[in-house]
């Protein structure tokens, strides 16, 4: 035996406000989205506040006005700034500049403490070892392997240093891999 069901249509009216309520509600839901998107992960800037220095000596207008570059037929520069202007640049030229201005810049302690990071991160890499938290004012930690304390290292005006203890003479070298072998901890084997 078959059953119908009737229904009722929705008034004329009905059916405008829905489209327009719709409508209002997909943007609201697309806004949440975005900005969830952006909390997860959050969009990186493909320039470093270096690169921002750097492109801003060159064109003379300050670093934070410069939104991005790119290169298009691989000969035009473009610099795109904040305001909405573009400047086009010579690629050749830019490079020489950005090479001459590299070379005069000074490094900031945050460049200095990611670079110093990173050289780290490799040597403890190549020594199986792990290291604590970094004092990022003296650039300083200790050194762990297989949860036991290896000892402490630093980078300070001298060079990369190293010690056994907490106190006594620092052990010092040119790179963080040179100091800890210092140490008497031997590189790890691949099996």
């Amino acid at each position: 035996m078959n059953y119908f069901a009737y229904s009722q249509q929705a008034p004329r009216s009905f059916h405008c406000n829905t489209i327009d309520e719709q409508a209002t509600a997909q943007a609201e839901l697309y806004n949440h989205l975005e900005t969830q998107a952006e909390a997860v992960a959050p969009n990186q800037d493909p320039l470093t506040s270096r690169d921002r220095r750097i492109i801003g000596e060159i064109i003379e207008v300050q670093p934070e006005s410069v939104r991005t570059i790119w290169i298009e037929g691989g000969i035009t520069v473009w610099v795109q700034l904040v305001g909405g202007g573009r400047l086009p640049f010579d690629r050749n030229w830019f490079a020489t500049r950005v090479a001459e201005v590299k070379a005069t810049l000074p490094e900031t302690p945050r460049e200095r403490n990611e670079r110093l990071s990173e050289e780290l991160e490799e040597a403890c890499t190549v020594f199986g070892l792990y290291h604590g938290e970094i004092n990022w004012l003296s650039f300083s930690t200790k050194l762990f392997q297989d949860g036991h304390l290896v000892g402490f290292i630093g980078c300070n005006q001298e060079g990369w240093y190293a010690r056994p203890r907490q106190y006594g003479l620092n052990r010092v070298a040119a790179s963080a891999e040179q100091v800890i072998a210092s140490l008497g901890v031997r590189a790890t084997v691949a099996a």
